[in-house]
């Protein structure tokens, strides 16, 4: 065990040997993954507790790798039911923090039932800065106003942002009903989350101290852009017709 930990040691981790290329390399780990999430589905599924698995595969770029993930995930949901002697529904789908990963979206979601969008990679990986020494200068390029804020902490609307519209309405095209969010740091600001409400995301993801700030500004981008009403004008009225005079026939 020592040995192998010692072998996949790796500094950095950031764009290496990490997320589903470990469960291609080494298959036992996601199914490892996999089963322990199916079987605390049975658990609670035998306890009547409602319950939906949704399984995320990190880091993919090209469908064939999440197809080659995929199919081991529901390959040991299918051998945990049948162990189980149950049945029970599940979601297998991808964090979209690669930039291929978003501009081939359309084709990912032929396999993926959802989409978590993984900002905080995905940002490294579009502005091509690492969030281990961005400190060394990224409070100078805010101070020089190259960037408006810290983009690691205020989503960048015009770089990061079209890649996440883009692979919102590529998806969209081919699963229309595909669950879409953001996992991230991102999550948790609230001109971060507004831009998630106009993209059209489901949900937002961010850690438990700033769920408060979430909601409320989820709650605010709602109002501020939600459609407004038509004003309906009042049907003119038809000028009221003066009754003609009735002609009086004589008999003689």
């Amino acid at each position: 065990m020592k040995e192998r930990v010692g072998s996949l040691r790796q500094l950095p981790p950031v764009l290496h040997f990490r997320g589903f290329r470990l469960g291609i390399i080494y298959p036992e780990t996601t199914e490892m993954q996999a089963r322990a999430i199916f079987e605390a589905a049975s658990v609670t599924n035998k306890k009547n507790i409602p319950f939906l698995p949704e399984v995320m595969i990190p880091l993919v770029g090209h469908v064939k790798e999440l197809r080659n993930q995929e199919r081991l995930v529901r390959a040991t949901a299918e051998a945990v039911m049948k162990e189980q002697g149950i049945k029970f529904d599940y979601l297998v789908g991808t964090m979209i923090e690669i930039p291929r990963g978003a501009v081939t979206a359309d084709e990912i979601a032929a396999v993926a039932e959802f989409f978590s969008f993984g900002t905080n990679d995905l940002t490294q990986m579009t502005l091509g800065v690492s969030r281990d020494d961005a400190a060394s200068f990224l409070i100078p390029y805010v101070e020089k106003e190259i960037y408006a804020k810290d983009p690691f902490e205020v989503l960048d609307r015009d770089g990061v942002g079209q890649l996440m519209r883009m692979a919102v309405e590529r998806g969209r095209k081919t699963r229309p009903g595909i669950k879409l969010g953001i996992c991230g740091e991102h999550g948790g600001d609230p001109s971060s989350v507004e831009f998630c409400h106009l993209i059209g995301l489901n949900y937002v993801s961010c850690s438990p101290f700033r769920v408060p700030i979430a909601r409320l500004a989820a709650a605010r981008a709602a109002i501020l852009n939600a459609p407004k009403p038509v004003a309906r004008k009042a049907p003119a009225k038809s000028p009221k017709k003066t009754p003609k005079a009735k002609k009086l026939v004589s008999k003689s």
